[in-house]
Parts: structure tokens; sequence; C-alpha cells
């Protein structure tokens, strides 16, 4: 499991990390969107875990997660999609993203076991902060899955090694103080916290929230180890609903094909 995350951050170019929540618009039609994340070119693959409160997301996201939720999607139903998109990916990461309560309330061992079984390489739990790590961490590392990280601009030198401490997979930065959605942060911004957090961490450093066009994911991508994108994925499905698997793979290759020549543009 940390082979497959850390394959997918090669030194020569930024990995391309993608959100979608898991059973939007259905969960039958999950498995292709995700398919075509990776035929797009997606590095890593972030699921997530539908849930009626994600405080950190934005109307997009909660949008994709009502939807789930009301076309009856469970955890049983991610852990299935889970499994079976490892069956047809060997060697794709894939993260479960989501908020503690579906996540600990049959008990963090049970969850870990879960996603073990699953093929899961990693897990962001976004409302169990570092220093409630018993919360779920030690059972995670147990079964050899990532405890992801997030560090925001408002993360200081002070609390940054608490973050650190027992994480893995990669560092998630933040990059704006605010939801997932539309609002992007200032390039230089973003190249002076990476370079802060890079100083401080061996772990790979992926930058996401707002990044929606090429542009925006190359920029990052000359700086960073990583770029995530989540809500314009999101928006696309919204669009298309269970036919949004053609439209995504070709977003997503518009994205990778931009980062791929990012640093190779920097180089010339």
């Amino acid at each position: 499991m940390a082979a497959r995350l850390a394959s997918a951050f090669p030194a020569d170019r930024a990995a391309l990390a993608c959100f979608v929540t898991a059973g939007d618009p259905t969960p039958a039609a999950t498995p292709a969107i995700l398919d075509a994340l990776v035929e797009g070119g997606a590095d890593v693959i972030e699921l997530g875990m539908p849930f009626t409160d994600p405080m950190a997301d934005g109307p997009a996201i909660q949008a994709a997660n009502l939807r789930s939720l009301a076309a009856g999607t469970r955890t049983a139903d991610i852990l299935q999609i889970a499994t079976d998109f490892r069956s047809r990916h060997a060697n794709v990461p894939l993260v479960l993203m989501g908020y503690a309560n579906p996540m600990t309330r049959r008990g963090p061992e049970w969850f870990a076991e879960a996603c073990a079984s699953a093929g899961v390489d990693g897990v962001i739990c976004v409302d169990i902060p570092a220093e409630e790590d018993a919360a779920l961490g030690p059972a995670l590392r147990a079964k050899g899955i990532a405890p992801i990280r997030l560090a925001t601009p408002t993360t200081d030198a002070a609390r940054l090694p608490a973050v650190l401490e027992g994480a893995g997979g990669f560092l998630y930065y933040v990059s704006v103080a605010g939801i997932t959605g539309k609002q992007q942060a200032a390039q230089a911004s973003i190249e002076e916290a990476v370079t802060r957090l890079k100083a401080s961490t061996d772990l790979p450093v992926a930058v996401g929230f707002g990044v929606r066009k090429p542009e925006q994911a190359a920029a990052i991508a000359r700086v960073a180890d990583g770029v995530v994108v989540g809500s314009a994925i999101v928006d696309i499905i919204a669009q298309h609903g269970s036919s949004a698997a053609a439209p995504v793979r070709d977003y997503i290759r518009s994205l990778s094909t931009a980062i791929a020549a990012a640093r190779h543009t920097t180089n010339a």
C-alpha cells in the first residue's frame, strides 16, 4: 500500500490527485467515473465518503454528498466500489476521504480492517485533528494504511510538527482558509507555503482547493509534488449525471497533459 502511494509521486513531475464522491450520481455509476479518471491520467484517486454534514466542503461537493445519499449509498457500497476498483487497477493508489463519524462509529479497528481488505492505500479524515490521532491513526498504521494529514495557511511552525507526527502518504496542503470550491490562493503564497512545508517533511506535498484550469494545475505542478482537483470534477458529474465518464476523462486528460509539461517548460 505504501509503495503504491510512493510510486505516484515521481521525481520528474507532479502527481495529479482527483476527487469524486462515491455514489454520485449513483453507486452503479461511480466505477465508470473512476475508470475515466485513470484513463485521463490521474495518479491518485480520492474517493469521498458521503456525509450529511461535510463542513469543509463547498456547495459543489455538498450537493454531491446529497445526491449520493439520496441514491442510497452506504459505507458497504463505498467499500465494494473500492474493492472492485482495486481488482481493475492494481497499481493506482486509492484514498478514502471523509469525516470521522462513518470512519469510527463501528470502531477504528473495524474501519482499518475494512479499508485494508478493500485495497485502500490512505485515509484523509477531515475532522479528526492531529492532536486526536489516537481516534483512528494507530488502527490505520497497524494495517499499513497512510493517515494523510492536512496543512493550511494557518498551520504555523509551532503546530506543524504535530500535523506531521504519524502522517503518511503525502501532506495535503489546503491552499485557502476556507471551503472547497472556486476560490484559489495566489501562486506566490502557494510557492512560499510549499517551500516551507517541504523543509519540514520528506512526504510529498500536494496542493488542493480551488484548482480548476489546466494552467492553474501547471503553475502549481512547477513547485509542488502533487495537484489535487475535486470540485471541478464534481461539477462535471453534476452536469452529466450517469453519462459523466467521457467528459470527466477528457477534462482530466487536459489537466494531466498540462502537469506533465509544466516542469519541462520551466527547464527549457
